[in-house]
């Protein structure tokens, strides 16, 4: 029987991770006639005055607002507004690199997304072909195609039940039963030791934190030029809920870069390492 790869599976927020901010922030906010500003602040409002989540809230809110306006509520619309996204230096460069890194090792990489933001918006930016899965807040749409309501909302603490889809080969968010069933550590697709996540704040620390303690590595990243957000990401390690901190540049020989390629070896080596330790181990007896 052939020698099966290690896949290693690189897990990322996108909002402040692979973005340097919020996506409705790019255009679809500014269609609606309001400002930044005013728009999260009344949706902190309305999750507060409802006792509400702030993910739903903000889904919640979207509709309406597009609604006032008569923006279209397809989901090309929401696509179209994706395009307009910036994302961090050397990003769309990222995924090939990264990928031909690993075949010259021979490993498999994937990427995910894992995010509070909206998955349509996601689809919509040049890079939405390089994930394997895009795990993210989604809407419900009628026979005409048209959002109607939360179809997905991801928050905080929900982000890790995604972990576990990845770590056992799940690839749908509808779901629920394969996920808790029993599966031996080693016959999980991708085991939390092969995983790299990549978050920039406080509703990544869970995920972040899950992956380092299963022995993986989880990367605080941090925009250029932010010392505030710098300081954050070295908080994460002092309080050992991340293994690195990284500034949010891309390209290749960076710090992200080089941190990411050396996990990749490190996995290959103890890949190997374990194969050959069990040889050992049934020669023995």
């Amino acid at each position: 029987m052939a020698k099966s790869k290690p896949i290693v599976a690189l897990i990322y927020d996108f909002d402040g991770t692979l973005s340097p901010g919020n996506m409705q922030e790019y255009a679809f906010i500014q269609a609606t006639g309001m400002s930044v500003q005013e728009f999260w602040a009344e949706n902190t409002h309305l999750a507060q005055n409802q006792d509400a989540d702030q993910i739903l809230t903000y889904m919640f809110l979207m509709l309406q607002k597009a609604k006032g306006k008569g923006i279209s509520l397809k989901r090309s619309k929401f696509k179209e507004f994706g395009k307009s996204v910036d994302l961090f230096n050397g990003v769309e460069e990222w995924f090939d690199r990264i990928n031909e890194f690993g075949k010259s090792r021979d490993v498999i990489i994937e990427h995910y997304i894992n995010s509070s933001g909206l998955k349509e918006m996601i689809e919509g930016t040049s890079i939405a072909k390089k994930f394997k899965k895009i795990f993210a807040c989604s809407y419900l749409y009628n026979i005409d195609g048209i959002a109607e309501w939360p179809a997905v909302s991801v928050n905080f603490t929900n982000k890790t039940q995604f972990l576990f889809k990845i770590n056992k080969g799940i690839d749908s968010v509808y779901e629920s039963k394969k996920i808790n069933e029993f599966i031996p550590e080693t016959e999980r697709r991708v085991p939390f030791s092969n995983m790299i996540y990549f978050g920039d704040g406080e509703t990544d620390i869970p995920c972040m934190k899950l992956v380092k303690d299963q022995g993986g590595h989880s990367i605080a990243v941090y925009q250029p030029g932010k010392t505030d957000k710098k300081k954050r990401a070295s908080k994460l390690i002092n309080e050992n809920r991340v293994n690195f901190a990284c500034q949010a540049d891309y390209s290749e020989s960076k710090e992200i870069d080089k941190v990411v390629k050396t996990i990749i070896e490190k996995v290959k080596a103890d890949t190997e390492f374990n194969v050959l330790m069990k040889k050992h181990v049934k020669a023995s007896k």
